[in-house]
């Protein structure tokens, strides 16, 4: 009976206002960024990182400004979202990822395939097959040579710096919406510092709504279990080794003198 009673509590606020408006965050800040054009790896760094700075700082205070599975698994470890809303959430990242890249592929699909083919029109026929025929989205996909299992850990790697930042930068002493630039400024350097090797992800959604768009699923586990596992690690280290959590100690009994009555209010 409390078992029963603990459900329909956890779905009754899976369904309450509060959550629906964070879903309806999640989905609307789920933007796809990114070029298949390695000569313009800065500037898709850049495209990220404020990408990414404002879709955290619109839904900061809303949903927490998620955005990412592998954080919403993060902080579902660390007890910091119940288990059914982190489920919604991931929904609404993953239908957010789709519909903008569906979007981006409907209103920009003839000039960006017309400038890929362009440039790469120089490749040899052998190198012609790595690139996907639908480039309209940008689909995150590993190097020729780099094993799926050596991007996995790379993604794993940098998405537990990302998730580390995020959970040092939404402490206690911080505003929620603080994790907005350290959060930009973490995807952008990892955009740069690897971004020619597996895409530079950090996250599933993103990854997931360019595949469904686009019918490019190569290499998707890449992109789920290596940052997943890394969010986790990020999250696990965090809260139980570097902050574990320390009781408070109780305030301070105040004393209040009424004429002769001397009265302590704890």
């Amino acid at each position: 009976m409390a078992s029963n009673n603990n459900l329909r509590a956890h779905m009754k606020q899976c369904f309450s206002a509060p959550s629906l408006r964070a879903y309806v965050a999640e989905f609307g800040c789920s933007t796809p960024t990114g070029t298949p054009d390695a000569s313009a790896l800065v500037a898709t760094a850049v495209a990220q990182a404020l990408g990414l700075y404002a879709a955290v700082f619109i839904a900061a205070d809303v949903s927490g400004g998620h955005v990412n599975p592998a954080v919403t698994f993060a902080f579902a470890i660390g007890g910091h979202i119940p288990v059914p809303n982190a489920i919604f959430y991931w929904a609404a990242q993953m239908l957010g990822s789709t519909f903008a890249c569906l979007v981006l592929n409907c209103l920009s699909a003839g000039q960006a395939r017309t400038i890929t083919v362009a440039s790469v029109s120089s490749l040899p026929p052998h190198a012609m097959s790595n690139f996907p025929s639908f480039f309209a989205v940008p689909i995150t996909r590993i190097a020729t040579l780099m094993t799926g299992f050596g991007a996995s850990i790379l993604e794993g790697i940098m998405t537990f710096v990302l998730v580390y930042a995020v959970h040092v930068a939404g402490g206690r002493r911080l505003a929620a919406a603080a994790t907005a630039p350290v959060a930009g400024m973490v995807t952008g350097a990892c955009v740069l510092a690897a971004g020619s090797m597996t895409g530079a992800s950090l996250n599933p959604a993103r990854s997931f709504g360019a595949a469904v768009v686009s019918g490019q699923y190569q290499n998707q586990a890449v992109y789920w279990v290596g940052p997943m596992i890394g969010g986790a690690v990020a999250a696990l280290l965090h809260q139980c080794v570097m902050f574990s959590a320390v009781p408070e100690p109780p305030p301070p009994q105040q004393q209040q003198h009424h004429g002769s009555v001397e009265t302590v209010v704890v």
